[in-house]
């Protein structure tokens, strides 16, 4: 399989020499620096290409060997691909859900409080949501595969001492480590944006998106079987086997993907070939300690929080998606409440998590028509702001909705009998196409709305979705137990509909407003005035790749 490794077989390098001296020109090695060199396409579409010279080394850019780089895979070559990062975010997002189906065991073994067990949880989200954004800038320099396999490597070894752990400051240690090892969608989703053209990413993106909400409801329904039938550890263990087969998985079938990586390397085999001495990738012409300053590395860590704050779209789409999420989190603490009045064993109270489950596929596949209508919109209203930016929400309309209606079937349907407990699972399914809708289409609209910058504005978004669901981990139990009464569930549910209105409320605002908004945001008034779009609104030509950030979640 050629997925299996990174240099080519000799035909295909023979194939490559073709490809890149009808781009760079026979005498390439014989270039001045003043030289333009000209591209005798030989699709017949002649295209005049000129490639910089630095101190007479040419340096190789996207443009040149467009059908050398990952857009150019095959269509099922992308979809293994996309298979083993769909795998890896499940796994991810399983060390965050999994963990909770162990606090009894954890609070009887170390002679804690379950309350005080809930910060093993609490502490990996909220550590998660910083390790994504840390590790973003070393994919970059460094490559996604590099990084993936050591951050998964990372978050393997620091489940061992969770999984021996002697006394609860261990299991705490290696949760925050593990945590902070994650790189999470700064790496998977920024494969993504090394595969596909912001025009046709939406089905791959979203595709992405469903490991990362189904990882959350994968934990609870495995759970209650671990629970039942394994000592606690046994969360623990299940998560570094999955973890350790997706390492090997990932090594063994994904070839890297970032850009300026493959370029340096393509460049390379050109100069030891003799195809092209004076021929250099990006990445050897800038060398990564000088890339990688103190001040450059503080610019890339801080704008997704700098945008998050000054941003109102990142701001509003953030919370919402993040309250979204953090409901999810809430429900794993508080399903236990609501499940005991009907007798559900412990199996029982995990099975009850695949409404959401289903809610989330239901939500996916909605989704796919929804992009074909999208397409059509921009392809026949080229010019209009609206068309190519707020039509990406127009189906998220439809579906935030069934965040406060959801919410509000389960909050008076948990009371438990005689009241059927079918009610709650209807709402919990709603509730789930609402998650996903609100995360996909949020993720879309930014990184189209803020092109080059789409990495730190989804940045954002993922950080409150982790960050959010951490925080909110711990006091959740407390919240629906500590307001008295009969009717406590119901009304810490009724708590979260309210809330919920203002957040959905949110979505249609963006929707109306979302270029005035657009107009006072200083990074969407930079990118409006250096944009080159097509008037078809179709994916660029291979002469006008951008240097495009890579997504986050």
């Amino acid at each position: 399989m050629q997925a299996l490794h990174d240099r080519p077989p000799p035909d295909e390098l023979d194939r490559e020499k073709g490809v890149i001296c009808s781009r760079l020109g026979e005498d390439a090695d014989t270039l001045h620096p003043s030289d333009s060199i000209s591209n005798r396409n030989t699709r017949g579409d002649a295209k005049v290409r000129e490639v910089r010279c630095l101190d007479l080394r040419i340096e190789l850019k996207k443009k040149d060997a467009y059908y050398e780089l990952p857009y150019s895979y095959a269509t099922s070559r992308k979809w293994i691909i996309l298979t083993v990062i769909f795998l890896i975010q499940t796994s991810m997002n399983l060390n965050t859900s999994l963990y909770s189906n162990g606090l009894a065991g954890i609070s009887e073994e170390f002679g804690i409080s379950l309350q005080t067990a809930r910060w093993g949880a609490a502490i990996f989200l909220i550590t998660y949501a910083f390790g994504c954004e840390l590790w973003a800038p070393w994919s970059e320099e460094f490559g996604r595969k590099k990084v993936l396999q050591a951050s998964l490597f990372l978050v393997n070894i620091w489940a061992i001492p969770v999984a021996l752990a002697p006394n609860f400051a261990t299991v705490l240690v290696g949760r925050a480590l593990g945590g902070l090892s994650c790189a999470g969608g700064s790496v998977t989703l920024g494969m993504i944006a090394d595969m596909y053209e912001p025009a046709t990413q939406q089905v791959a993106v979203s595709f992405i998106v469903l490991s990362s909400v189904g990882g959350s409801v994968l934990g609870p329904i495995i759970g209650g079987f671990v629970e039942t039938y394994l000592d606690w550890r046994w969360c623990i263990w299940i998560q570094l086997i999955f973890g350790g087969f997706v390492q090997v998985l990932h090594l063994l079938c994904v070839p890297e993907t970032r850009c300026t990586i493959l370029l340096d390397r393509i460049a390379k085999r050109c100069r030891e070939s003799g195809v092209a001495p004076n021929l250099y990738g990006p990445n050897e012409l800038r060398p990564v300690l000088q890339s990688l300053s103190w001040k450059v590395l503080m610019r890339t860590w801080g704008r997704p929080f700098h945008m998050f704050l000054t941003e109102p779209i990142v701001l509003a789409l953030s919370l919402l998606s993040g309250f979204s999420d953090a409901l999810i989190f809430m429900q794993i603490q508080s399903f236990v409440l609501v499940y005991n009045q009907w007798g559900f064993s412990k199996v029982q109270i995990g099975l009850a998590f695949i409404p959401i489950g289903l809610g989330y596929l239901i939500a996916w596949l909605s989704f796919l028509p929804a992009f074909k209508r999208n397409q059509r919109a921009r392809d026949l209203k080229p010019r209009s702001e609206h068309a190519q930016y707020e039509s990406r929400l127009w189906w998220l309309l439809w579906t935030a909705p069934c965040l406060p209606i959801g919410l509000i079937i389960f909050a008076w349907t948990c009371s438990g009998p005689p009241i059927h407990w079918f009610g709650t699972m209807v709402g919990s399914a709603i509730i789930g196409i609402a998650n996903y809708s609100i995360y996909m289409a949020t993720i879309d609209y930014m990184i189209c709305a803020y092109g080059p910058y789409s990495a730190s504005a989804t940045g954002g978004n993922g950080w409150a979705r982790d960050f959010l669901a951490g925080v909110l981990t711990v006091p959740a139990t407390p919240f629906v137990s500590n307001i008295g009464g009969k009717r406590h569930l119901e009304i810490a549910n009724t708590i979260l509909f309210a809330i919920s209105l203002l957040l959905v409320a949110a979505v249609y605002l963006t929707y109306i407003y979302g270029p005035t908004l657009r107009k006072k945001s200083p990074y969407a008034q930079h990118l409006a005035k250096n944009a080159t779009q097509d008037e078809s609104g179709h994916s660029r030509p291979p002469s006008r790749i951008s240097d495009q950030e890579e997504m986050r979640l």
